[in-house]
């Protein structure tokens, strides 16, 4: 568990992860040097990580899948394997009805169901049941946002690149790489994150701050599904809400310091409601979650 100041730390580079180090200091009443060590040492121990995540919009990753798998065998040799996967983003073993858990996210419909062929061909995979997400309402790690008019050039896709490996990447080293002065290249970043094209936020362990449990849960719903998928949404302990269609009409993540707090959790999402917990799992192993995209080296047709 982090301390009182390293917690606020964490939770303000969740919301801004280029913050200066002298706003953090501000915010939680150290020195510059203080906050400075503190936060290198953060992303050091990767408790956090600092990454730019650049809209599904502009990288061409719209069509999401949520997956429940069923094996034969080691249940962590497949999730490995899948994991592997460029467009897997997310695989997590599971206690429940389905061994593991997996979001896939690509292009359209039918790379989604090349990518979920290739899934259901991996040795020790059994069964892959998919819900197709329409709208995700809440994502603890993106702001759910429209993305604003913006015209991309190769300048603007190195920038990406950059951002998405360090999103704390000083200007200094930022201005070396694209050849531009520094004052220029803080606005073509302040650019992007302000029209929605990247946002720069920090990936914190949740076990650094006391949310030890993660579990996920599908949902029916009988009545209006955005107001029902919004309730929960704005639920304490949910962190991601997608509705779509499939096997549930809603599709969630939680996450609680203890079980019994998980339990608590899942109890409200059941109070809204509408709504009935047609499935619900325990996260045992987060194998891979990630944000970054396979970006272009430069615009396929000059525009975003």
């Amino acid at each position: 568990m982090l301390d009182a100041v390293d917690a606020v730390l964490v939770r303000e580079l969740q919301r801004d992860g280029r913050a200066t180090f002298q706003a953090l200091a501000d915010r939680v009443g150290l020195s510059r040097t203080a906050v400075r060590a503190r936060v290198q040492n953060l992303l050091e121990t990767e408790v956090v990580r600092v990454v730019g995540i650049v809209h599904a919009a502009v990288v061409g990753t719209e069509a999401i899948g949520h997956v429940s798998v069923t094996v034969d065998g080691s249940a962590r040799e497949v999730a490995a394997a899948v994991a592997d996967r460029p467009a897997v983003g997310f695989a997590a073993l599971t206690a429940g009805p389905h061994d593991l858990v997996v979001q896939v996210r690509t292009r359209d419909d039918a790379a989604l169901a090349a990518e979920l062929d290739h899934l259901r061909s991996v040795p020790g995979v059994r069964t892959a049941e998919v819900f197709r997400s329409v709208a995700t309402v809440r994502d603890a790690h993106t702001v759910v946002r429209e993305l604003g008019e913006v015209t991309l050039d190769d300048i603007d896709w190195r920038l990406l690149r950059e951002l998405q490996r360090d999103g704390r990447a000083p200007y200094t080293r930022l201005a070396h790489i694209i050849g531009l002065s520094q004052a220029a290249t803080r606005a073509r970043v302040v650019r992007l994150m302000r029209t929605g094209v990247i946002q720069v936020t920090g990936l914190a362990d949740p076990r650094a701050l006391g949310a030890a449990e993660l579990g996920g849960f599908g949902l029916l719903v009988g009545g209006g599904l955005r107001k029902a998928a919004e309730a929960v949404a704005a639920l304490d302990g949910v962190r991601y809400v997608a509705t779509g269609f499939g096997r549930y009409d809603i599709v969630g993540q939680a996450e609680a310091a203890s079980r019994a707090e998980l339990v608590t959790v899942l109890d409200a999402v059941r109070s809204v409601p509408g709504v009935t917990v047609r499935e619900s799992w325990h996260h045992l192993d987060v194998v891979k979650e990630s944000y970054a995209a396979d970006l272009p080296d430069g615009p396929a047709d000059g525009t975003s």
